[in-house]
């Protein structure tokens, strides 16, 4: 067979299975809206969800998804960054440097309901936390931990030599060129990395079934104090959230809407994660160009 035959039987393959990929991603998508979008409304999202009637949100499970979505992330990004910037810059090669990135790897292949057992075991019963959004967020951290350091890791090490052997050579200290001079050019790859590890958060149900809780107090959005049981703002207190509501509608729901209410719960959970991403690459994209101070060339 000719090069050049191969060559266009080789394209040909390639795009037919990238449209392919695409084709069902984008028809994925679109019957989930399609089914969805008609039942959203304002009171449908701040409303709070019905048993047995007709007629239910999910206003406290869609804060539950965002307020456990910022818990994870406090806990994940700097543990995260800090892991990776040591693999990165600081960690020299060796046989535990490999064993350490040979623990990441499997923490990240960990099934989600082994990680739900794993905190309902730790986190729920030896260390005391109960149902709540904190032990929720420790084990969602558990396997989108690995995820955050290999990424800042290889965001850091795609940063050519030479800018690092140019900070040496103006006499900055490992740590100025790390912050100043590697940092700001791996961001991008470390906000893609946050918004990968972002995203399970929202998609998660399994892990979060055995740590977060299936049920949530009924909140007063008035009360602001941490502590008390009924506010919205204590972490300690059981939450379910978009995902595990959606599971629980769709296994035991009893209201007569159950199906529509699942159909809108999912379609306001895409469209979450879909404006969450766009939103954080701009940001990152802003970022960017402050740090590097660059400019969008005409």
């Amino acid at each position: 067979m000719k090069a050049k035959t191969a060559d266009k039987i080789a394209t040909v393959v390639i795009v037919t299975f990238a449209l392919l990929i695409v084709a069902v991603l984008a028809g994925l998508l679109g019957y989930i809206l399609f089914r969805g979008v008609s039942h959203i409304s304002w009171d449908f999202l701040t409303s709070v969800p019905q048993k047995i009637r007709a007629g239910g949100g999910i206003g406290p499970q869609l804060f539950n998804s965002l307020f456990l979505l910022v818990l994870t992330l406090i806990i994940t990004v700097p543990l995260g960054l800090g892991a990776g910037i040591y693999m990165a810059e600081y960690a020299r090669p060796g046989r535990i440097t490999d064993f350490i990135r040979l623990i990441v790897e499997v923490l990240s292949s960990f099934p989600s309901i082994v990680v739900g057992l794993f905190g309902l075991l730790l986190i729920v019963n030896i260390f005391g936390l109960g149902f709540s959004l904190v032990s929720g967020a420790l084990a969602l951290t558990v396997f989108n931990l690995p995820l955050m350091v290999r990424i800042t890791e290889q965001a850091f090490r795609s940063v050519p030599t030479q800018q690092k052997e140019a900070g040496f050579a103006l006499g900055l200290s490992k740590w100025k060129i790390v912050t100043t001079v590697l940092f700001p050019v791996a961001l991008p790859a470390i906000i893609t990395g946050t918004i990968l590890s972002a995203g399970r958060v929202f998609g998660e149900a399994a892990a979060l079934m055995f740590t977060a809780g299936m049920s949530s107090p009924r909140l007063d959005f008035t009360n602001w104090n941490p502590l008390s049981s009924n506010s919205p703002l204590n972490p300690f207190r059981p939450a379910e959230t978009l995902a595990v509501h959606i599971w629980k509608i769709n296994s035991e729901g009893l209201a007569p809407d159950a199906t529509q209410i699942a159909a809108g719960a999912s379609a306001v959970l895409v469209i979450m994660v879909l404006l969450f991403n766009l939103a954080a690459r701009f940001f990152g994209r802003f970022i960017y160009r402050k740090l590097t101070a660059s400019r969008r060339m005409n």
